[in-house]
C-alpha cells in the first residue's frame, strides 16, 4: 500500500469518486448572502436581459468587478436551468480542475508521487473545499491564477521541449487575462511581481528570454481586452470607477470598511489549511533551500505563496477569500515536502488533526450556549449532529493517519489524511446549511411567492435581499439604501426611492388606486412605521426581515 501513486487504474477512480462527490454537492445547500445571491442575481439578469456587456444587479449598473464569473453562470442557467448547483458550477468547475492541474504541475516538477501528494493537499484543505463550494469571485480568479502558476511551472522546468514549453506559456498568459476578467488587474500584476522577485533573487535573467513575451502579450491582450473596450464604449462612467475606485482606493484606502489587524490573514491561514497546518512550516522551508538544475520550482511557489499573502496583508481592504490564489502553491510545497520530509512531522500532522477532531466532538453539544436568541439555539441544534460527524470523520481520519504513518504506510497515511479532511469541511457545510436558510430568508419564500403577480410592485426598504432576489427571480425598487449601489444609482437615481417619507406616500397612493404593492423591510424601519399607524399588513417575518403588502384588507 505504499506504491499507491503508481497505480494509473487507482488514480484515476480515485479522481472519479472525487469529482462526482465535489459536484453533488453543489447543490446540497441555499445560497448564502451577499456573495453567492449576488452573483447568482446578477447572471439571471444578464440572462433575462441579454445584454452580456454592461453587468447589473437589481437592474442598476454594477461595476465592481469584471464579468467572468457573471458569464459563466449564466451560461450555466442557459444550460442547466436556475438552481443552487448551477449558480455553483463554475466555482466548483474551478476548484475541481485547480486540484487536477496542481497534481499534474507537481508530477512534472517534482515526481510522481509529490504531485499526487500535492493534489491530496490542495483537494481537502478546508478553504480550498470551501471556495470551491461557494459562489463567490475568489475561486474563480483563482482557478485563472492556477493556470498561471502551474503552466509557468511546467514550462520552465528544466527538460522542457520547445514545443511544449511555447504551449505551457501560452497556457499561462491565457490564465493571467482569464484572471484579469475575474477580477481585475491582481489578475496579471500579482503573477508579474512574483516573476521579478524570483529573477532578483535567482538571477535568472535568461527566464525572460523563455516567456514568449510577444505572442504572449498578443494572446493576453485578445482575450482581455475586448470587453473593456465594449464595456467603456457603452458606459464612459466604468473606466474611471473600475480601476481608480475598485483597485487603487481599494487597496490604500478603508473607504469599503474591510480593514483587519495585521494578523488577519494568518488567522484564516492556520484554519483554512487544515489539514495540513502541521507541516506548513516545514515545507516552506524546503522551498527556500537550494535546488538542482537551472529553473528552481519549490522556490517559485514559495515566493507565489509569501508574495500574495503579504499583498493582501498589507492592503487596506481585507476579506477572507483574498489569498485563496496562495494555496495551489503551498500544496505544491507541501507535497514536494511530504515526499521526502520526515516521519516525526507526519506523525505529528496526523496528530493535530486527532487533536481537531477531539475539539470539535468536545465544543459541539456546548454551541447553543452560545445563542443570542432563542431561534438561533434551534439553529445550533440542527447543526449539531453534522458539526459530530464533521469532528467524528477529523478524529477517526487523524488516529488512522497515526496508525499508517508508524507502520511506514507513506501513500495510505496521507490519502487517509486527505479524506479525513475533505469529508470534515463537507460535513461542516452541510451543518450550516440551517444558518443559510435563516440568512437567506428561504423560508419566507412561499408567502411572498402567494403575494406576487407581474403586476405587482415589489420595494426592498433600508435593505437588499441578495440571496431572495434570486430566489424571487425579479429584482426590487430600492428604498433608503445605497451601499454597494452607490456608483449605480448615481447614474441611474431614478431607478431607487431615496428616502423613506417618499415611499411611504407612494406606498399610500398606490393602496388608495388599488395597485399592489410589497416590501421586504429592515425591522428598525418597520417598527416605526407601525407605530406612526402606516397601512399595511404582514405577509411573513422572521429575526431578520419583514415582508408586508398594502393591500390591508386582502
Amino acid at each position: 500500500m505504499n506504491d499507491l501513486h503508481k497505480s494509473r487504474t487507482f488514480l484515476w477512480s480515485l479522481f472519479a469518486v472525487f469529482a462526482v462527490t465535489w459536484l453533488a454537492m453543489l447543490g446540497v445547500r441555499t445560497l448564502v448572502p451577499p456573495d453567492e445571491g449576488r452573483y447568482a442575481e446578477m447572471a439571471r439578469e444578464m440572462l433575462a436581459t441579454g445584454d452580456w456587456v454592461t453587468t447589473r444587479l437589481n437592474g442598476i449598473k454594477y461595476f465592481e468587478k469584471p464579468p467572468l464569473q457573471t458569464w459563466m453562470n449564466a451560461l450555466s442557467f442557459a444550460a442547466f436551468g436556475l438552481g443552487e448547483w448551477q449558480a455553483r458550477l463554475w466555482t466548483g468547475l474551478c476548484g475541481l480542475s485547480g486540484v487536477a492541474l496542481t497534481g499534474y504541475a507537481g508530477s512534472c516538477a517534482f515526481g510522481r508521487r509529490a504531485g499526487w501528494y500535492a493534489a491530496l493537499v490542495l483537494g481537502s484543505c478546508l478553504f480550498w473545499v470551501g471556495g470551491g463550494q461557494f459562489n463567490s469571485l475568489d475561486m474563480g480568479l483563482s482557478g485563472m491564477m492556477t493556470i498561471a502558476l502551474c503552466a509557468l511551472l511546467i514550462a520552465q522546468r528544466d527538460g522542457a521541449g520547445a514545443a511544449e514549453r511555447r504551449n505551457w506559456m501560452l497556457a499561462c498568459w491565457a490564465g493571467m487575462a482569464l484572471a484579469v476578467l475575474a477580477k481585475g488587474l491582481i489578475g496579471v500584476l500579482l503573477p508579474g511581481a512574483v516573476l521579478v522577485l524570483y529573477t532578483l533573487w535567482t538571477r535568472d535573467w535568461a527566464l525572460w528570454t523563455r516567456l514568449h513575451l510577444v505572442k504572449g502579450l498578443l494572446l493576453f491582450f485578445a482575450i482581455a481586452t475586448p470587453w473593456f473596450v465594449l464595456v467603456a464604449l457603452r458606459n464612459p462612467e466604468q473606466p474611471h470607477f473600475f480601476f481608480i475606485h475598485e483597485h487603487w482606493e481599494r487597496f490604500f484606502l478603508k473607504t469599503h470598511h474591510r480593514e483587519g489587524a495585521w494578523y488577519y490573514f494568518f488567522a484564516i491561514l492556520a484554519v483554512g489549511f487544515v489539514p495540513w497546518l502541521g507541516v506548513l512550516a516545514q515545507s516552506l522551508r524546503l522551498g527556500a533551500q537550494r535546488e538542482a538544475g537551472r529553473f528552481r520550482p519549490r522556490l517559485m511557489a514559495l515566493i507565489w505563496a509569501v508574495f500574495i499573502f503579504a499583498f493582501f496583508t498589507k492592503s487596506s481592504s481585507k476579506l477572507p477569500g483574498y489569498i485563496l490564489p496562495i494555496f495551489p502553491a503551498l500544496a505544491l510545497l507541501v507535497g514536494s515536502y511530504l515526499d521526502v520530509g520526515s516521519r516525526r512531522s507526519r506523525m505529528l500532522n496526523a496528530a493535530l488533526m486527532t487533536a481537531i477532531g477531539v475539539a470539535l466532538l468536545a465544543a459541539t453539544p456546548l454551541l447553543p450556549r452560545f445563542a443570542k436568541q432563542a431561534g438561533d439555539a434551534l439553529l445550533y441544534q440542527a447543526a449539531q449532529p453534522w458539526l459530530l460527524a464533521a469532528g467524528f470523520a477529523a478524529l477517526v481520519g487523524g488516529a488512522l493517519a497515526m496508525l499508517y504513518v508508524r507502520q511506514m504506510q507513506r501513500d495510505l497515511a496521507v490519502l487517509v489524511l486527505a479524506l479525513a479532511g475533505f469529508a470534515t469541511t463537507e460535513l461542516a457545510f452541510v451543518a450550516l446549511e440551517p444558518v443559510g436558510q435563516v440568512r437567506a430568508g428561504v423560508n419566507l419564500l412561499p408567502a411572498i411567492r402567494a403575494e406576487l403577480t407581474p403586476a405587482t410592485r415589489l420595494y426592498a426598504v433600508g435593505t437588499y435581499e441578495q440571496s431572495l432576489a434570486f430566489y424571487l427571480g425579479r429584482s426590487a425598487t430600492l428604498v433608503d439604501y445605497t451601499d454597494e449601489f452607490t456608483f449605480g444609482l448615481e447614474q441611474q437615481p431614478e431607478l431607487a426611492i431615496p428616502t423613506v417619507a417618499a415611499f411611504v406616500a407612494q406606498w399610500t397612493r398606490d393602496a388608495g388606486a388599488g395597485v399592489r404593492d410589497v416590501a421586504i423591510i429592515r425591522a428598525d424601519i418597520f417598527n416605526d412605521l407601525q407605530q406612526k399607524g402606516v397601512p399595511m399588513r404582514v405577509v411573513a417575518a422572521d429575526s431578520r426581515r419583514t415582508v408586508i403588502a398594502n393591500d390591508i384588507h386582502p
